[in-house]
């Protein structure tokens, strides 16, 4: 079972598992109503280093992305499901819109991203140069995703 990491320690923590060998990917998002997407994304993500780290946005953070509707499950829920997984090891929760800033800390070996993203479009790719981290872009389940979800839900009302 993952469980969550307080965003001022990690960076530490990292590096302590960097200095005993360990590969470390991280990966974020909102993860707000998980799917089958989510799940299948999270353990391709892990598949790239012994562990994995998700930082995941706030409520605050969803709200300023996604906006005022959002998130369905706050954030403490969140975290919760997401540690749950077997694929998840830790859980970090970053305020920001981008987790650009931590993920310059950290320095992890990986970092995953949808493919609906390249390094042409990833607002984090000077970041991921400059500490030369490897960036893996995921495929996406056809058709799943917390928008088709919420749109399912209220067809339905």
């Amino acid at each position: 079972m993952g469980q969550v990491l307080r965003k001022e320690n990690v960076a530490e923590f990292v590096a302590k598992l960097h200095k005993s060998g360990k590969t470390v990917v991280t990966t974020n998002g909102c993860f707000d109503i998980l799917h089958v997407g989510h799940v299948r994304y999270l353990q391709k993500t892990k598949s790239f280093a012994d562990y994995l780290i998700v930082l995941l946005n706030s409520d605050k953070s969803v709200k300023s992305i996604k906006g005022p509707s959002r998130p369905i499950n706050n954030e403490s829920d969140r975290a919760e499901i997401l540690c749950a997984l077997s694929c998840v090891d830790y859980v970090v929760l970053f305020d920001e819109d981008s987790p650009g800033a931590l993920i310059d800390e950290i320095k992890p070996d990986v970092y995953t991203k949808g493919a609906d993203y390249t390094m042409e479009t990833l607002p984090e790719a000077d970041i991921m140069r400059k500490n030369n981290i490897r960036v893996e872009f995921i495929e996406f389940v056809q058709g799943k995703s917390t928008t088709n979800t919420i749109n399912k839900i209220n067809e339905n009302n």
